[in-house]
């Protein structure tokens, strides 16, 4: 039976909302999407609620309008801005000599338990990148190996507890509850990447409107992640400036004219800011010198993020450009200057049943990630933001939507109840099936357990 699910991407300068039937299989198509101008955000941040909610409920009443259908359930995108990151790792001893995916869960929930995590900030995702039985490193699927120890090395990605509250605020304030929340750049890497590429290692930059983040894959996991609030609306700005017209003059040249290839000395007629009736001439020249100035200023410091990841020989199959920004004429060209002559692909969403036009454009990848992702198209396991461990094999049921008021602790091995929920299964109360004499040993059991 196949379910319906909505991916909402919240960008810096659009919101994009996709709603898409998965089947049992996996497969997926596409039946509605909406764009609408993103507001009350700045450098993918939400600045206010009221005018985001807005935008979502726009972009959302598209979307459910050519599909027919109605969700109340929705996969959301956060931007990378703010968000902090670091590795942890954790070791749980092997009792049956069978690891099972308790294990698995075990070890992930230690490693999160042992992460040094800021009280103000809340974890994304937790993505193991080193499963390590006994003594054997990078093991891929360490489900039904025969160990006495598993260890696992993570990535671990977290963001403050106040953006996830304001974003469900947001979200909630278009009628929508939020089930999941993915970190923009990941999901832009599920929808570009091949398994080729994340195996030999590979960096993905999501260039957008007013943000850039870069992920970098090595061994099928995210290995890094960083965020540079810098897109194409500041080549917009440059423009203006230079040459003092109007913000939607600069950016009519910038989608017109604008070009990183050889410039012309063609000469155009622009309005004077604040004195629109006035005009003056511009050599094309000048504009090809202000957009590349930014754009090389850009690569240079997504560059430099690359050399401080102390990641860079890892990347086998080089860059992958993404978002709107990547579109300029002669980006990749200049990115494989920058970027010391390592391989740089310009990538584009990959193609699925329903997939619009407009869609097909790399500003989607994100978006189109989001849908992926609600198909299980992620790391073979995870811990997401529910603090549920994931795996791509999993049977997907209906989930309820994550509530943030609250401060869950990290717990060091989940209880067999904890674990049902982990699974994605929904049990009946057993409340009221117990007997007083069994609540009273359970409380005192809980007390015990939280003593020692």
């Amino acid at each position: 039976m196949s379910r319906t699910v909505l991916a909402i991407d919240i960008g810096s300068t659009k919101i994009c909302a996709i709603i898409a039937e998965i089947s049992d299989d996996g497969s997926i198509a596409i039946t509605g999407a909406g764009t609408s101008k993103a507001q009350g955000l700045k450098k993918g941040s939400i600045t206010n609620i009221e005018l985001a909610s807005k935008s979502i409920k726009t972009a959302l009443n598209d979307a459910k309008r050519v599909s027919g259908s109605d969700v109340r359930t929705a996969v959301v995108s956060i931007s990378g801005a703010y968000t902090k990151s670091l590795n942890s790792n954790g070791i749980v001893n092997i009792q049956n000599k069978e690891i099972s995916f308790k294990e698995i869960e075990r070890v992930m929930h230690t490693s999160l338990y042992n992460a040094n995590i800021p009280n103000e900030y809340d974890v994304l995702h937790a993505l193991p990148f080193n499963f390590k039985v006994d003594d054997q490193d990078f093991i891929e699927d360490p489900l039904g190996m025969n160990a006495s120890r598993l260890e696992v090395e993570t990535h671990i990605i977290t963001t403050q507890k106040s953006n996830l509250n304001n974003l469900k605020k947001a979200v909630r304030g278009a009628g929508v509850e939020v089930e999941n929340i993915v970190l923009n750049g990941y999901a832009s890497s599920i929808a570009t990447l091949n398994q080729d590429e994340k195996e030999l290692g590979v960096a993905v930059i999501d260039m957008g409107g007013n943000t850039s983040n870069i992920t970098i894959h090595s061994g099928n996991s995210i290995r890094y992640n960083d965020f540079l609030g810098v897109g194409s609306n500041h080549v917009t700005s440059d423009l203006s400036m230079a040459l003092h017209t109007p913000l939607n003059i600069a950016d009519s040249v910038k989608l017109s004219y604008g070009s990183l290839l050889t410039p012309s000395n063609e000469l155009i007629e622009l309005p004077i800011i604040g004195d629109e009736n006035t005009t003056h001439e511009v050599s094309l020249e000048v504009v090809h010198n202000v957009i590349f100035a930014r754009v090389e200023e850009t690569l240079m410091i997504l560059a430099q993020f690359i050399e401080n990841s102390g990641l860079k020989d890892q990347l086998g199959a080089g860059i992958v450009l993404t978002g709107g920004f990547s579109k300029m004429e002669g980006i990749r060209d200049l990115a494989i200057a920058t970027f010391g002559s390592v391989p740089v692909r310009l990538a584009r969403p990959i193609e699925m049943d329903g997939l619009f036009d407009n869609l097909r454009s790399a500003e989607f990848s994100s978006a189109i990630g989001l849908v992926m992702y609600s198909a299980s198209a992620y790391t073979p396991y995870e811990i997401d933001v529910n603090k549920r461990v994931r795996h791509s094999k999993e049977t997907p049921v209906a989930q309820s939507s994550v509530d943030f008021s609250s401060e869950p602790e990290i717990p060091i091995a989940p209880s067999s109840e904890e674990e049902q929920v982990q699974k994605m299964v929904t049990l009946p109360s057993k409340k009221e099936k117990k007997s007083d004499e069994a609540g009273a040993f359970s409380k005192f059991w809980n007390w015990a357990t939280q003593l020692f």
